[in-house]
């Protein structure tokens, strides 16, 4: 069973915001989409990127620097000039407390649904 790690709060990541945060050594960026909160590798395919740093436009997370797409739920990259996809991480919500686990699901979006 994987173990999930408290990484931030609700109040730290409100709709439509995303932070990056560090799981098991990973770092992750956290987002959350109405609600939902998905949590995939922070950085991006294509180039040493933080993806925290980009804009959340619905269930996608745009890379800021050469803005490449990525689709939240499943990691896939939908844009170039990356073309690999993003790893996944099942994510908790306790309360206010965002857990996620540093265990990654290439290709398998495991958001936690309010």
């Amino acid at each position: 069973m994987a173990e999930f790690i408290r990484v931030a709060t609700l109040q730290e990541v409100p709709p439509g915001a995303a932070k990056q945060v560090v799981a098991g050594g990973r770092k992750i960026a956290v987002v959350n989409v109405g609600g939902t909160v998905y949590a995939v590798d922070d950085t991006c395919t294509h180039e040493d990127q933080s993806l925290a740093a980009g804009p959340v436009v619905g269930e996608i997370l745009v890379c800021p620097k050469h803005g490449s797409r990525f689709h939240l739920p499943s990691g896939r990259v939908l844009s170039l000039p990356a073309v690999r996809p993003v790893a996944t991480y099942p994510v908790k919500v306790e309360g206010d407390a965002i857990l996620v686990s540093p265990e990654s699901r290439p290709g398998q979006g495991m958001p936690h649904r309010r």
